[in-house]
């Protein structure tokens, strides 16, 4: 075909173009992206990215196409969940609809999350100090260990999923030396979306002891003490959980994870104890301490459907990245866990190596792990 006949092709008159003008008074410079039932609710979809006219003041055309004549359902983002639109209370908005034949659609937007933030106090976790020394016999030693329950935990009687979280100094306390996860807030905003109802079980790290503690089997770091911490929580830690709280008790609903050497000692709790954890949440993992990971003594257990998901910062040191890709291809060829284990690999080329970053992807670990059936 010729550019001369191509030319001459109009597109079809039948078919109009509609156009979104949206006006947002709290603006700033994150862009402003459409995410609805036309894409598959992407969040930070170039081709969905609305144009900046003014300050406050954006538009949109979207392109001809039958899917663009029927009912459009969508929201506005500022690129991701965490930084969707919310009224001017700080709550969660419906979707919008559009319905009618009308070429223009003005909408307005009255606030903007940015992590997950701002949260309602009244959804906050209820956070009890399990004990301040809760005792280890398999390191002869005691730990501070928290519980966050559901904000409305007292006055229900259901049973949760239960997540088991390394490094509970950082997690929710706001004056922690190195920053902190804030997931007791972001717990009270994911409430709101559904996503938030489960437990949390927070260990203290052993402060001088923790690269010990943390360091599983033989590695650069030297001979670690991280079996006979991971047998603390299976033997001795859960057994007392699932009694005294309402969980959900099986592997299904069971999960461990942290950062770091937490994120480490909980890729090995998984691997190990298939049989008690079917969640994984593991950011920035400490693999360098055993760059030559051995996956043979997999092959010796009974494989079991199992969620892993992994978080690396492109800006956390030059074989960060390198070595999550590395694993995540070598668990999804082994054999004996074809099919059985689903990894959701997630990079931000600019995240480094803090408490900020894996505060950022807390909630999206929690719904793709939890309240998710997507594999990727």
């Amino acid at each position: 075909m010729t550019s001369e006949s191509t030319s001459n092709i109009s597109p079809n008159p039948e078919i109009k173009t509609k156009t979104i003008i949206l006006n947002t008074p709290l603006d700033d410079e994150r862009p402003v992206y459409i995410s609805g039932n036309f894409n598959n609710w992407t969040t930070q979809d170039r081709r969905f990215q609305m144009k900046k006219t003014a300050k406050g003041k954006y538009e949109f055309t979207f392109p001809q196409g039958e899917e663009f004549n029927k009912e459009l359902i969508y929201k506005f983002t500022k690129g991701d969940w965490s930084e969707v639109e919310i009224d001017r209370y700080g709550n969660r908005t419906p979707n919008r609809h559009w319905n009618d034949d009308n070429a223009i659609k003005i909408e307005k937007v009255a606030k903007w999350r940015k992590n997950w933030l701002p949260y309602r106090p009244s959804q906050l976790p209820i956070i009890r100090l399990i004990s301040e020394e809760f005792e280890i016999p398999q390191l002869n030693k005691t730990r501070k260990v928290w519980a966050l329950l559901p904000h409305d935990y007292n006055n229900s009687d259901e049973s949760y999923p239960v997540l088991y979280l390394q490094d509970a100094q950082n997690l929710f306390d706001e004056n922690a030396p190195f920053g902190s996860w804030q997931i007791d807030k972001k717990l009270a905003v994911m409430s709101d979306y559904g996503i938030g109802k489960i437990i949390i079980i927070a260990i203290e790290h052993g402060e001088s002891e923790r690269l010990q503690e943390y360091n599983v089997g033989k590695t650069v770091l030297g001979v670690g003490s991280g079996k006979k911490y991971i047998r603390f929580i299976t033997d001795t830690l859960k057994p007392f959980v699932d009694k005294t709280y309402r969980t959900k008790p099986e592997r299904e609903f069971t999960g461990i994870g942290g950062s770091s050497m937490g994120g480490l000692v909980s890729i090995f709790s998984g691997l190990i104890y298939p049989e008690v954890f079917g969640k994984l949440m593991v950011f920035s993992p400490s693999l360098w301490v055993i760059p030559k990971i051995k996956l043979g003594f997999l092959d010796i257990f009974e494989p079991q459907d199992t969620r892993l998901y992994m978080y690396a910062g492109g800006d956390e040191g030059e074989t960060m990245v390198e070595h999550v890709t590395k694993f995540r291809k070598r668990l999804l060829k082994r054999e004996s866990l074809k099919g059985k284990m689903k990894v959701h690999l997630s990079i931000n080329e600019e995240g480094r190596h803090n408490e900020t970053y894996w505060s950022d992807e807390f909630p999206k670990a929690i719904e793709w792990l939890f309240f998710s059936s997507k594999e990727d």
